[in-house]
């Protein structure tokens, strides 16, 4: 019994089905002629040549002689012994199928099922045939379809690959649509960050609300209302411009939230270097004919906000005209979902407008850190440095994050970073003032205060 034996089997079956239904092959009857090579191209070579004429091995009791034409062979088991033989029976014209503050048979029209034979079973959707080194091609290995490739029928030569906005399910027979993922509004961490927001806006409106109405007390003059009433107003937008960050991109929430923030931000921090100054200055400038008292009106400390703020909005212009950010999708990044992201185009002008912020806030720190020890009934210095420290602790250990995260995770932390800062400045400076007025409006006397800084 021959290695090869199981492809005898399989021809011997084929040709008995056909010829037992009249439907297939009417009046007519297949036979065939099995000549044993034994891997040899010489034995195949010499296997042609007695096909070629006519005759064969001779078997007891049958008749082997060529009963009718041949009408097709079948050639060996490897290219060479298939080349071997094509070189003796191409002579003959002989239809050959062989395995190289390898194409189906060409059989007639009525013929309508071809009968095959092969060593392994099907290759089932959701996997790809393979060819095996050294084997004819009717046997191969059926293989997983790679990532991100599918294939929906069976014995499917090579896999499909999904479209963009579809990845393969575990069994990699068919695409599924992916999952858009956003810092959506609806989603328990934008809600959350979004109320929030909103919380601290409404709390700074109602803080603006306490000042506006008793400014004309002594704590509320002293402290410099007009640049307490602009801290305050910059600080509620702040909270606002958080919003832009949440909820599904788009081209103009893009181009608006950074510069937004940033610009708003720097009013904040500049307000805050102006009321720095304006303390340290108050104590300067406390000699009969000096030149500072000129530094402490409004339209210095206006002057100052407006210049610093003037500088960010250039580095915002040139950022929007030249690589501005704008809107992507993120197909690669996590399997099975489309991250729909606000690009920061230039990382370089990115980090120079927050570098800008933190030059200011580093500014303000240390003006308020020299005027710490300053009477405390006047001087809010201590105040202004904790909310200086709040800031540049909340935004260095923002960077890193940043750099590490991706999708909406880096949305969230930099709106958790805003709010962060935000509401540290908002409770250091204005926090104790309202303690104060509301509570310990005994003490809110111009009487009170001199006497404290007296003694």
């Amino acid at each position: 019994m021959f290695k090869q034996y199981h492809h005898f089997l399989a021809l011997q079956y084929a040709v008995d089905e056909i010829n037992k239904n009249p439907y297939l092959l009417p009046n007519r009857t297949l036979g065939y002629q099995l000549l044993n090579n034994f891997h040899l191209e010489k034995l195949a070579v010499e296997s042609s040549l007695i096909w070629l004429s006519g005759r064969g091995p001779i078997i007891p009791n049958y008749s082997c002689d060529k009963q009718s034409n041949s009408v097709a062979v079948i050639g060996g088991m490897s290219a060479t012994l298939s080349m071997a033989m094509a070189t003796i029976l191409e002579l003959y014209k002989v239809p050959q199928r062989f395995n190289i503050k390898e194409e189906d048979i060409d059989w007639p029209e009525d013929f309508h099922q071809t009968p095959t034979s092969r060593c392994n079973l099907k290759c089932g959707p959701g996997f790809q045939k393979t060819a095996l080194e050294s084997q004819p091609r009717c046997c191969y290995a059926c293989t997983p379809c790679p990532e991100g490739t599918i294939s929906n029928q069976t014995d499917a030569e090579q896999c499909l690959q999904c479209p963009e906005d579809q990845y393969p399910n575990r069994e990699r027979n068919h695409c599924l649509p992916k999952t858009v993922i956003f810092l959506a509004y609806e989603e328990p961490l934008g809600m959350t960050l979004a109320c929030a927001a909103i919380c601290f806006s409404l709390l700074t409106v109602l803080v603006l609300g306490v000042f506006v109405k008793h400014r004309d007390t002594p704590i509320v003059k002293a402290n410099n209302r007009s640049l307490s009433y602009t801290l305050l107003v910059s600080l509620g937008l702040c909270f606002l411009c958080s919003l832009l960050f949440i909820g599904h991109p788009t081209t103009a929430t893009c181009l608006l939230r950074q510069t937004t923030f940033a610009v708003v931000f720097t009013v904040a921090i500049s307000s805050i270097l102006a009321k720095t100054i304006t303390v340290v200055l108050a104590f300067r400038a406390t000699r009969p004919g000096s030149r500072l008292r000129s530094w402490l009106g409004s339209t210095a400390s206006y002057s100052l906000i407006f210049t610093c703020t003037l500088i960010q909005m250039c580095l915002c212009g040139i950022w929007l005209g030249t690589s501005p950010p704008f809107l992507e999708m993120d197909i690669h990044s996590e399997p099975g979902s489309i991250i729909i992201q606000c690009n920061e185009g230039s990382l370089l002008i990115f980090y120079c407008v927050l570098g800008y912020m933190a030059l200011l806030a580093l500014a303000s720190f240390t003006m308020a850190f020299l005027a710490r020890n300053l009477p405390d009934t006047f001087n809010e210095a201590k105040f202004l440095t904790f909310s200086m420290l709040v800031f540049c602790s909340v935004w260095i250990a923002f960077l890193p994050s940043y750099q590490n995260s991706k999708g909406k995770a880096i949305v969230a932390l930099e709106v958790f970073a805003i709010l962060t800062s935000s509401a540290g400045i908002l409770a250091c400076i204005f926090a104790p003032k309202c303690f104060v007025i509301l509570l310990r409006s005994e003490q809110n006397t111009l009487g009170i205060l001199k006497k404290k800084v007296t003694s």
